[in-house]
């Protein structure tokens, strides 16, 4: 099972950079670039519902399912 996070897709539509999308969610650029590439654990609903707000998105539309086989 894998879940991707395209999040980088959702900041080229709304054309936000990195660092006003951090700074309006209220995470480090560290911490979005964790997120953007696939390396996170885990997200708090928080963080998720504050991207969706910035962004103007549903969390279908940030995180995806792929089954491995």
């Amino acid at each position: 099972m894998a879940i991707i996070v395209r999040i980088d897709v959702e900041l080229a539509k709304a054309k936000m950079s990195v660092g006003e999308f951090a700074e309006r969610v209220g995470l480090t650029p560290a911490n979005v670039a964790v997120l953007k590439n696939g390396r996170a654990k885990a997200i708090r609903f928080s963080t998720l519902e504050a991207t969706c707000r910035v962004l103007g998105c549903q969390p279908g539309d940030i995180l995806e399912w792929v089954d491995d086989e």
